[in-house]
């Protein structure tokens, strides 16, 4: 796209950061709607308006048309990931959310897969006087499309809408939830707006904003990386993604079983971003032959996808209702401005210094300050009860007996 349309780095990054302006004005407002309204009518609709305008996005010629593709993209994906997050937990209870999680996280890298092995055998191709990139595009949107309107009339809302638990099934699940919902509506009073001062939140909203500069960099330039390092063809280098999403799939899935068994959070979510960025790091400074550069590339997939499901664990474990949809949005709304500043700067970046190593060391950076403010986050409740403060307790790294649950207090934090 960039070679026939004549973009620089700077243009794509553009293009592909502009899409966090939209995405993140409607990100609060769609996470709401899933809770108040219906979590199958609206995601539904963003599949179909997400696959219509990336079909549309085959046929740009200018970068202004690319630039206008990505709002409209930003606007109809936004909520989509929150809006998920908060229909899991109308399904799943708190030890179960973290492999809930990771089982739908697993489709990015799976999508990675397939989308790697699709993009390897059309980019070659020029049916019908149409290039294969434009193809690419167009392939790729027509089951978000399809899929939509599945969703439309499978997706059910809540347990008591679907027939295939029976009712003993049914009334058990309906009970465990509400009982935890009322537990930490109990325990966490604190509105939206409080919760927005909350010092965990906030330390969560800065991890997760410099995980997501790193990751969504990544995700835009990683090809750009392994052809340029590695001298390969584009067709190459496109199947050679699929490594590191076969890589990714693993980590997230073996990370969040392990939580999930252990009840740990935060440890299981900055041990490996900790770690990815070790592997970025490595590249820039080190790395210079195909087989290190790949298998870093593959590691680094591995650890920084493995925190995901643990990572989302930590709020879901202690927020409920609108407060918690409101703040799934608002958490992926701040990281997803460096969702927009990370693709942007890594443009610049390989523009100024006419190589890739400074951007994949930008994003090694990101990582690490990343794992540092997770690190110091302390996860806990302004609560009385010893079940739901220990279970925060073992989402911040403490044990259930150090947990003094009949001292008040405030602003969310747990303190010894």
């Amino acid at each position: 796209m960039k070679s026939e349309l004549g973009f620089s780095d700077s243009v794509y990054g553009f293009g592909a950061s502009i899409f966090f302006l939209t995405y993140i004005i409607f990100e609060i407002p769609g996470a709401i709607v899933v809770e108040r309204w219906s979590a199958r009518k609206w995601i539904a609709r963003i599949m179909v308006s997400w696959g219509l305008i990336t079909i549309v996005t085959a046929f740009i010629r200018t970068a202004h048309q690319f630039y206008a593709m990505r709002l409209l993209l930003g606007a109809a994906e936004a909520s989509f990931y929150p809006g998920v997050i908060v229909y899991l937990t109308h399904w799943f209870t708190a030890k179960d959310r973290g492999k809930a999680v990771a089982v739908f996280y697993a489709a990015v890298p799976a999508a990675s897969l397939i989308g790697a092995a699709l993009a390897g055998s059309l980019l070659g191709v020029h049916w019908m006087g149409i290039s294969g990139w434009r193809w690419l595009f167009i392939v790729e949107g027509l089951p978000a499309v399809l899929i939509g309107i599945v969703t439309l009339f499978y997706l059910a809302d809540q347990p008591s809408d679907v027939r295939w638990l029976d009712d003993a099934e049914r009334d058990w699940l309906i009970r465990e939830l509400g009982a935890e919902k009322e537990e930490k509506a109990k325990l966490h009073r604190l509105s939206f707006f409080q919760t927005c001062k909350d010092p965990w939140v906030l330390c969560l909203l800065g991890g997760y904003f410099s995980y997501q500069t790193a990751t969504t960099s990544n995700t835009f330039w990683l090809p750009t990386f392994l052809q340029r390092l590695t001298n390969l063809p584009a067709t190459s280098t496109a199947k050679l993604v699929m490594l590191p999403a076969l890589a990714g799939l693993f980590g997230l899935l073996l990370n969040a079983r392990h939580s999930d068994q252990t009840g740990e959070r935060k440890w299981h979510t900055v041990v490996p971003i900790f770690c990815a960025a070790c592997c970025y790091l490595l590249i820039a400074q080190t790395a210079r032959s195909v087989v290190p550069i790949v298998a870093l590339t593959v590691l680094y997939s591995a650890f920084s996808l493995a925190a995901v499901p643990s990572f989302w664990a930590m709020p879901t474990t202690l927020l409920s209702g609108t407060t918690a949809a409101a703040t799934f949005g608002l958490i992926m709304s701040v990281a997803q401005t460096g969702g927009f500043f990370g693709p942007l700067m890594v443009g610049r970046i390989n523009d100024h210094f006419r190589s890739v190593r400074p951007s994949i060391f930008f994003i090694a950076c990101s990582m690490f300050c990343s794992a540092t403010i997770l690190a110091a986050a302390k996860i806990g409740v302004s609560a009385s009860s010893p079940q739901l403060a220990g279970a925060a307790a073992s989402a911040a790294g403490f044990q259930r007996d150090h947990v003094i649950p009949e001292i008040e207090i405030q602003a969310g934090w747990l303190s010894s």
